[in-house]
C-alpha cells in the first residue's frame, strides 16, 4: 500500500520560509518522479515542484527561484524548501508521483501565508 505522509506546513508571514517534507512508504522514490502539488480554495491542484529519478527538476512559473525541491532517496522523503512565500502561495499541499496517481493522494497540509 502506497502512502505518502508531509509535514512542516503552518501559518507564516509574507516573505518568511517553510521546507515541507513527505515521507513515502510502499513506493521507492530513487525509481519513481516525485513531485508537491497545491491546491487553494476554489481553484484545480496544481504541479507546484517535481524530481526525476535522475534528480532534474521541475517548477511552477511564479514559483522558481523561491521554492527549491530536493530528495533523500536513502530516507525516501522529498522536501521543498519554500522561500520568500506569499499571500497566493496558501493551500493545502501534496505529494505524490509526477504524474500522479489518484489513489495515492493523502491528506495534505495547509500552508497559509499572512500579508
Amino acid at each position: 500500500q502506497v502512502q505518502f505522509v508531509e509535514s512542516g506546513g503552518g501559518l507564516v508571514q509574507a516573505g518568511g520560509s517553510l521546507r515541507l517534507s513527505c515521507v513515502g512508504s510502499g513506493i521507492a522514490f530513487i525509481t519513481n518522479d516525485i513531485g508537491w502539488y497545491r491546491q487553494a480554495p476554489g481553484k484545480q491542484r496544481e504541479l507546484v515542484a517535481s524530481i526525476s529519478t535522475f534528480g532534474g527538476y521541475k517548477y511552477k512559473d511564479g514559483v522558481q527561484g523561491r521554492f527549491f525541491i530536493s530528495k533523500d532517496n536513502g530516507k525516501n522523503t522529498v522536501y521543498l524548501q519554500m522561500n520568500s512565500l506569499r499571500p497566493e502561495d496558501t493551500a493545502v499541499y501534496y505529494c505524490n508521483r509526477d504524474p500522479p496517481r489518484a489513489e495515492f493522494w493523502g491528506q495534505g497540509l495547509q500552508v497559509t501565508v499572512s500579508a
